[in-house]
């Protein structure tokens, strides 16, 4: 038995003197460094008392250390479970006690508030600051750096995932070995990473797009990394002349384009754009073509199954739509309430099936059974849609399905037309109680710099584009849309503030 995620990730890398990452503020790390610390931190739990498949449950800055804290994990057999940083200590409470931690890692300034908690169910609890110190790494600086990594088998748990939990209580995805390690090895291929990327990573590591897909990406092609703690203009705009690639949010890039530094001269060497965890506008994609003479990619994820599509690397990458999926990958388009698969060209539920796919919620045997077909395919709560070419786009959540007067409603489609009026910088639809319709469609819009609007004209131009049932009932103007860390619009934040606009 051997250690798929080592042996893959991190052994060929041992004893290297080639630049693994950078960070703006000069520190510099090689391969064989990096796995250094790794190994003594791995060195470090083991002593502390951890035995592989216990959770360690992590609530830490972004650093190097943080990401060595990772690699440990792996080394050691360790589940990982990485939490927002924004979380609070009653969110923490809940992910320590249902994850049965064993160990919680946090910012010294945590430790008071979370060792009761630790201290309920056994767990121990050790710091580890945004520069890399405390009692973690005091510790991990007294052990060896050799280590012999525990071996797994394919379908050991590898991190532990909690979802964002928008609705009802948070799940614990389950990703194993295998899923993790096969995602990054496609992702390699598909979009042609080598030893000579160098990829500008200021994505959080509490998330599968900052931790599974741009580090296990960059470990596994043995590429560099400039290491940011988080997105910074001014040193993104530094790094780019120096990259071949990005991985973002679709924030980076409207914040880019922002920006009148942004041309063609500056990003002469890049390669690869990549944009994910929120749907890209498709007025987004053409600027920055426009400006950079790039083509962003889009693809599309999820917690519990790693990436599932992708945008094409040669060929067409076309604004709206997260391309095809993934080699090894299924996926279909199905009637919610049917579950029969629907043809072509029609919006129905995504579901996916392959080897990124997680096993399934940690002690949710229930909710595992019924968010999976019989044949295997897991129901992701996303509408699509597959057009005539193959191409994927996601139309939305089927819990923001609007259901005004028996129609159903895609918040998407309206979307895209209140997006393209004079004057909007983004919208949100969303549906609110109606005591005759069952629900009311409502468009909140956030506006273009000093723009002025006329929302009944909009509102006119609109009813122009779609049928009457579809009709936004009112427009309503906000600072800024509600967002997760992720960048994503919380659309359950906007419904429970408009919920009595009608009224």
């Amino acid at each position: 038995m051997s250690n798929l995620l080592f042996d893959r990730l991190l052994a060929p890398h041992q004893g290297q003197d080639t630049l693994f990452m950078k960070t703006p503020d000069g520190l510099a790390l090689t391969h064989g460094a990096f796995l250094d610390i790794a190994s003594q931190m791995a060195n470090a739990l083991k002593e502390a008392g951890l035995k592989p498949s216990d959770r360690v449950a992590v609530q830490v800055a972004k650093s190097p250390q943080a990401l060595a804290l990772y690699a440990a994990s792996v080394q050691s057999g360790i589940v990982f479970l990485p939490l927002n940083t924004a979380y609070t200590v009653n969110e923490l409470t809940y992910f320590i006690q249902d994850s049965g931690a064993a160990m919680v890692i946090c910012d010294p300034s945590m430790e008071a508030e979370l060792s009761p908690i630790a201290a309920h169910q056994n767990a121990q609890v050790m710091t580890l600051d945004a520069k890399g110190g405390g009692s973690l790494t005091n510790a991990a600086q007294e052990q060896s750096t050799l280590f012999t990594p525990i071996s797994r088998a394919d379908d050991d748990l590898a991190a532990l995932l909690y979802t964002s939990g928008t609705t009802g209580r948070s799940k614990g995805a389950m990703l194993s070995q295998h899923n993790l390690l096969s995602n990054a090895e496609t992702l390699v291929e598909t979009w042609q990473f080598t030893k000579k990327d160098h990829l500008i990573h200021a994505l959080p590591i509490f998330h599968t797009h900052g931790l599974f897909v741009a580090s296990n990406i960059s470990l596994l092609a043995g590429c560099s990394l400039t290491f940011m703690a988080k997105f910074d203009l001014d040193h993104i705009i530094d790094a780019l002349p120096h990259a071949t690639s990005m991985m973002g949010v679709p924030t980076f890039y409207t914040r880019l384009l922002d920006d009148p530094r942004l041309n063609a001269d500056l990003v002469q060497n890049m390669r690869l754009f990549i944009s994910g965890s929120a749907p890209l506008l498709a007025e987004t994609h053409i600027q920055f073509e426009q400006r950079t003479g790039h083509k962003i990619l889009e693809r599309y994820g999820m917690t519990e199954t790693n990436m599932n599509t992708s945008n094409p690397y040669d060929g067409d990458r076309r604004a709206g739509t997260v391309g095809f999926p993934l080699d090894g990958v299924d996926i279909r388009i199905t009637d919610p309430d049917t579950h029969q698969p629907l043809p072509q060209g029609e919006i129905g539920m995504i579901e996916v099936k392959g080897p990124n796919v997680f096993s399934g919620y940690w002690n949710m045997p229930e909710k595992t059974q019924e968010e999976f077909r019989d044949d295997g395919f897991f129901i992701t709560g996303d509408l699509g849609i597959i057009d005539q070419d193959g191409y994927i786009s996601i139309v939305g959540r089927n819990k923001d399905l609007i259901i005004a007067g028996g129609f159903n409603i895609y918040p998407k489609e309206i979307e895209l037309i209140l997006d393209q009026q004079s004057g909007v910088l983004e919208s949100a639809v969303i549906g609110i109680p109606h005591a005759d319709f069952g629900e009311s469609v409502i468009g909140v819009l956030t506006l273009e710099n000093s723009a002025s609007v006329d929302l009944d004209a909009m509102l006119k131009t609109v009813g122009e584009s779609l049928a009457r049932f579809k009709h936004p009932r009112q427009l309503v103007v906000v600072d800024e849309l509600p967002r997760n860390s992720m960048g994503k619009v919380q659309k359950n934040i906007l419904r429970d503030q408009f919920k009595s606009l009608l009224d």
